[in-house]
């Protein structure tokens, strides 16, 4: 039954690094090649995500230059980011992408600072089902006498006040940051 426990941790925990990533995808102000992560640019008639295709660098701490690998797919490289949501000039010299990342506004801050909070919230969703899951898998097992069923839900729950915690934690210091610019 503790591999009940074990299975919970790592599923939990993957909450937690895909909810790191998505916050990885938010423009703070500074250059981070991860803004650029999910877009997909048409390469040769197939969908490919833009860091497979080019090199992602950061030039001056607030410049992303994107070198494409094959330098015929820079008109599609420069079309997917000017058609994505990140809303940046991106300037084409020839031979590579440029992108300025300009400070951020203290109203863009605190919307991206609302974003933070609510990818918190999808990420505790996702514990919370987790934990539904587990308790679940507890109180089926009809072999297990009603102390040890007890003593595992409450470990469950413990669990996920851990992870909870943590996906708090790590919102609390990326708002901070990001207000901190």
């Amino acid at each position: 039954m503790q591999a009940i426990i074990t299975d919970g941790r790592m599923l939990m925990q993957d909450a937690i690094e895909s909810y790191e990533g998505r916050l990885g995808t938010l423009r703070t102000g500074r250059a981070n090649v991860s803004i650029l992560h999910g877009i997909m640019v048409d390469y040769y008639g197939s969908p490919t995500p833009i860091e497979q295709i080019a090199s992602l660098s950061i030039v001056e701490g607030r410049q992303i230059v994107v070198k494409p690998f094959d330098p015929s797919s820079m008109k599609d490289m420069e079309r997917a980011i000017n058609e994505s949501t990140l809303n940046l000039p991106v300037q084409n010299d020839g031979s590579v992408l440029r992108i300025n990342v300009p400070q951020l506004t203290e109203d863009a801050r605190r919307e991206v600072s609302k974003s933070v909070g609510t990818f918190a919230e999808d990420a505790k969703v996702v514990v919370r089902n987790v934990r539904r899951d587990l308790n679940d898998e507890v109180k089926k097992a009809d072999d297990l006498p009603e102390d040890q069923e007890r003593a595992l839900l409450e470990d469950v729950q413990k669990l996920t006040d851990e992870f909870i915690k943590k996906i708090d934690e790590i919102a609390k210091a990326k708002s901070a940051e990001i207000m901190s610019l």
